[in-house]
């Protein structure tokens, strides 16, 4: 199968969709793989690299996207999606709840487009979106620390306090993937830190792996408003597959926190779970609304872009290979998982909860396969 490689051109948005290393793996196998050229550049990986796996270089996006399976990182931009055609699969992060315009570009393209973000794993997991989740849930508390310093607008403060002096409140929404590994840092930063969540039994198990490190909270609007009063650092981790992100802190409980205090709202590509969160950019990362710092890029591992992007190549090589050996829909009939990943197939929508979000007609991906 021929699989294009296309620079991902987001605001300095620097990962790729595949290394060299992956690239290799994929050549031996019989594959060909066309890359444009400078797709790695931002994390060091040339030209050359590609070429001595194995890969050819094309001049431009408009090549990458002539190939049978296109792979990258973030969304595509609508003019990219105006490069697909049915007959192609695109494989990659959509976060399409969110994001009608991409959907409806999607849908009249008439190509499959199969989204990290929902497949899924046989313990009901996400593995294509828990590596990014796991690098975003670091980050939050990175820059959530920043933010809380008095010359990016917070509180000033010091998120772990010191000797004679009070350590930050912070406050963790959810306790998935991302809200567990902010957790850990926040934790090693020696904040005081509360973690709320919808599920008793993933209550148990915050309390057995932290013990007497963190507070666990049965999650309720009440419960998250009383919270937000005293919170120094609040992050939003919720997440609910392929659907829109619910709005658990609202424009009215801003009046009620601390000046300075800061939110950073790691469900912003599904919308944001803060009422009064808009997407930003690395280049802009935050704003302020009623005194409460926001923070809400919307690809945040792209921060740390080489890291980021073998964590990921690392996940979704297996799939790639099922996909380019088997072609889409022989492998979407016998993986179910990655099957779930399928959100957009020869112009429709086929993932419920996006149908749901959107308001759009949904059809079983079994008809397509």
């Amino acid at each position: 199968m021929r699989i294009g490689l296309p620079k991902e051109i987001k605001t300095l948005e620097h990962r790729v969709g595949l290394t060299p290393e992956s690239v290799l793996e994929l050549v031996r196998l019989g594959h060909e793989v066309v890359v444009q050229t400078g797709a790695g550049e931002g994390i060091d990986f040339t030209d050359d690299q590609y070429v001595a796996a194995g890969a050819q270089i094309v001049p431009t996006a408009e090549a990458a996207f002539e190939a049978d399976l296109i792979i990258k990182v973030k969304e595509p931009q609508l003019h990219e999606c105006a490069l697909l055609s049915r007959g192609q699969t695109l494989f990659t992060y959509l976060h399409l709840a969110a994001d009608k315009p991409q959907a409806e570009a999607l849908m009249k393209s008439g190509a499959y487009a199969i989204a990290y973000e929902t497949v899924t794993d046989d313990a009901g997991g996400l593995p294509l979106l828990k590596p990014m989740s796991e690098v975003a849930g670091r980050m939050a508390v990175q820059v959530g620390a920043n933010c809380l310093q008095k010359s990016n607008g917070g509180r000033g403060m010091l998120l772990g306090g010191v000797p004679g002096v009070g350590a930050a409140e912070v406050i963790i929404i959810g306790g998935g993937t991302s809200g567990f590994n902010a957790a850990q840092m926040a934790v090693g930063l020696h904040a005081h830190v509360t973690i709320f969540d919808r599920s008793i039994d993933r209550l148990q198990e915050l309390d057995a792996l932290f013990k007497n490190e963190v507070q666990t909270v049965y999650s309720t609007t009440g419960a998250i408003a009383d919270a937000v009063k005293t919170a120094d650092l609040v992050i939003g981790a919720v997440l609910v597959p392929g659907a829109a992100a619910p709005k658990l802190v609202s424009r009215e409980m801003l009046s009620t926190m601390k000046k300075g205090a800061v939110l950073v709202d790691i469900a912003i590509d599904q919308g944001g779970c803060f009422e009064t969160s808009k997407p930003t950019t690395h280049d802009n990362p935050s704003y302020v609304v009623d005194d409460i710092v926001h923070y809400c890029v919307a690809n945040m591992p792209g921060a740390v872009p080489r890291t980021s992007t073998y964590a990921l190549s690392n996940r979704t090589l297996p799939y790639v290979i099922q996909l380019a050996g088997l072609g889409t829909k022989t492998a979407l009939e016998r993986n179910v998982h990655l099957r779930h990943g399928l959100n957009v197939a020869d112009g429709h929508i086929t993932h419920n909860a996006v149908a749901e979000a959107l308001s759009l007609p949904y059809r079983d991906a079994r008809e397509f396969i």
